[in-house]
């Protein structure tokens, strides 16, 4: 079987942000399903791509919104506008549908396409539209701008984050129904889409490593550490949650570290928190820590950081967003939802929280994946054999 994996961004290097660990996780399920995958979409500036021989880059992009220009951001919007898609998809359309049309021409026949996430499948919807398709829903978009609406701190950002969350209900309601099947990455996630039956639709447990992580002894520098990208709204939600009502709420003397990108002025506003920018070791960052804080209080779909948490070994304390999508919260884990008591158990695992084994999670985790994968790649046999007929 032959499939092209429609995709924004083309794995470049080693993942790193939640979106290219959940692409690794899906990709590295495909492969061992025996699926042969070119994978098509743009690259990162001044990157190349990872695996170039299975690999169709349309050009190299920015598309993220923190890292342009005002006059860039403006550009995008225009363009949403004239063609009536979400600002999300309109930062894909550098280049005419044509080319795409052409690029996917180019491999020949395939079985099928895995339209990845919803940006690039709603900025080219209509080069898709005759193909049988696999859909992975990476997050419920609308739900997400919805609550990005709700959080925003002016009328501008309300209003753009509500047509954004109209018309990507739209347009996830076409992908779900267009396809042939779909992938969520939480159970959740496929009622909100519209997808509960089991024939049509399943929710992927991932892994975050290509192998089961090896617990190890530790040296604390910290007593918590977060990590993520925190210029993503629903990340900044509960990274604003954290540092306004979690934080103030500890000793002065617990040691808390912040990692990957944050928004301008944010390590002004806390002088107490270590920010300390990209770390070239993820795991070993989060290693440093007593406690893991997983913070999530917005967004759908599954938080890599908990799945790598879990996978680790790491005590850990979490919010009930934190862990959705998750079969089995391990014993270190404390589920809290209020500030106070957040803090309170933050306390308590850095003095008492001990090291577990995580292997058993990871090959749980990877063992389900591979079969909900097969599930997907038979109902798109199924449903190919049928159309052929």
């Amino acid at each position: 079987m032959h499939l092209v994996f429609a995709t924004s961004i083309v794995p470049c290097g080693a993942p790193e942000t939640g979106y290219e660990i959940a692409n690794a996780a899906v990709l590295g399920a495909l492969t061992r399903a025996g699926v042969r995958v070119t994978v098509l979409g743009f690259c990162w500036p001044d990157s190349q791509p990872s695996n170039p021989e299975r690999t169709v880059v349309l050009g190299n992009l920015e598309v993220r919104t923190d890292a342009v220009s005002a006059g860039r951001k403006l550009r995008w919007l225009v363009d949403a506008v004239r063609h009536g898609v979400p600002f999300s998809c309109a930062k894909l359309r550098v280049i005419r549908p044509a080319n795409v049309r052409a690029a996917l021409a180019r491999l020949g026949p395939v079985d099928g396409v895995i339209l990845n996430s919803v940006q690039f499948a709603g900025a080219f919807e209509e080069i898709f539209a005759d193909k049988p398709t696999i859909y992975v829903a990476h997050n419920v978009e609308y739900r997400s701008a919805r609550e990005n609406a709700a959080a925003s701190a002016d009328l501008a950002g309300r209003l753009l984050y509500r047509r954004e969350a109209q018309l990507l209900q739209a347009l996830e309601e076409r992908l779900c129904s267009a396809a042939r099947f779909v992938f969520t990455f939480a159970e959740e996630d496929r009622v909100l889409l519209g997808v509960g039956d089991d024939a049509r639709s399943a929710a992927l447990p991932l892994v975050t490593h290509d192998v089961a992580p090896v617990r190890k002894a530790r040296q604390h520098e910290f007593d918590a550490t977060l990590i993520g990208t925190w210029t993503w709204t629903p990340n900044r939600i509960g990274l604003d949650w954290f540092l306004g009502e979690v934080a103030p709420l500890l000793p002065e003397n617990f040691r808390i570290a912040v990692a990957g990108r944050v928004p301008a002025g944010i390590a002004e506003a806390h002088p107490r928190i270590r920010f300390v920018g990209r770390v070239a070791n993820a795991a070993e960052f989060m290693r440093k820590a007593r406690v893991v804080p997983l913070i999530s209080r917005a967004g759908t779909g599954v938080q890599l950081k908990t799945i790598e948490t879990f996978e680790l070994g790491l005590p850990s304390v979490a919010t009930s967003r934190s862990v959705r999508g998750i079969a089995e919260v391990p014993a270190n884990c404390v589920i809290a939802d209020e500030p106070r008591a957040f803090a309170l158990a933050l306390e308590k695992m850095s003095r008492e929280g001990a090291d577990l084994d995580g292997s058993a999670f990871w090959h749980k985790q990877r063992d389900a994946l591979d079969r909900q994968i097969r599930r997907g790649l038979a109902a798109l046999e199924t449903a190919s054999d049928k159309a052929a007929a």
